[in-house]
């Protein structure tokens, strides 16, 4: 009971604190929207109403990434300064329970980020036969995955303009590397085995597969290489935390 308290209560203050910081919202909302925007409104100014949809998968895990990852860049950047996180790390709760309460806190974030796109693509294409329950699970494994991400580069930056420059030698590669916007079959075949080691890439076929239906890979491949780089991302972070933080 004890445990569930002390997680509400660093998830709550997380979403109370952080998630209006401006730095969250140039790279974790204007961002992604701007972008959304862009790419919805092309060809001088008209709408290209036939390649919305075909687009919405890419424009939903784009604002995923970059939705978590400015949201942990954010918080446990500001904590670290505040020394609010040393006070974090002497509580008697266990490390699992505080880096999942924080964890949390960026993935609501980006599941909130993640239909933005499909709001604006709603008032252009029809959408009544997309399988939203399926989405919503692909859209939180891709939210874990990029948390993580995120809180792996978080954990090495003492200030927030030094994790989001961080993030960002990985963010922007990813929107060309994983699929999202580029079939990966167009990239050079030197670049291709890249594509294949970060995890948005499986994320992405997935979101094509359940909205487009135009998925490479099988579903399930994807969901357990997606499962695979949770647990690793999840296990790597502790192990930082324990060696830069507590010892």
């Amino acid at each position: 009971m004890k445990t569930c308290i002390a997680f509400w209560n660093i998830l709550k203050k997380d979403i109370q604190n952080y998630y209006l910081k401006p730095p969250n919202i140039s790279w974790g909302i204007i961002f992604p929207l701007s972008w959304t925007l862009m790419q919805l409104i092309r060809s001088s100014g008209g709408v290209n109403l036939s390649d919305i949809k075909e687009m919405l998968p890419g424009l939903m895990a784009m604002s995923v990434l970059f939705g978590t990852t400015s949201m942990l860049a954010v918080t446990i950047t500001f904590e670290r300064k505040g020394r609010s996180f040393d006070r974090l790390l002497l509580a008697p709760i266990s490390l699992g329970t505080m880096v999942a309460a924080k964890l949390s806190g960026a993935i609501l974030f980006g599941l909130f980020n993640a239909f933005v796109p499909v709001i604006f693509a709603a008032f252009f294409v029809d959408l009544a036969g997309v399988n939203w329950g399926a989405v919503l699970l692909v859209v939180f494994l891709i939210a874990v995955t990029s948390t993580l991400l995120g809180l792996m580069i978080a954990v090495s930056a003492k200030e927030v303009f030094e994790a989001q420059t961080f993030s960002n030698f990985f963010r922007f590669p990813m929107l060309f590397l994983c699929g999202l916007f580029l079939p990966i079959s167009s990239l050079p075949v030197f670049l291709r085995p890249l594509s294949y080691l970060l995890p948005l890439t499986y994320g992405t076929d997935l979101l094509c597969g359940t909205i487009l239906g135009t998925n490479v890979l099988p579903p399930v491949l994807c969901i357990l290489m997606l499962l695979a780089f949770t647990v690793a991302l999840f296990i790597f972070c502790q192990y930082n935390i324990r060696r830069k933080w507590i010892l």
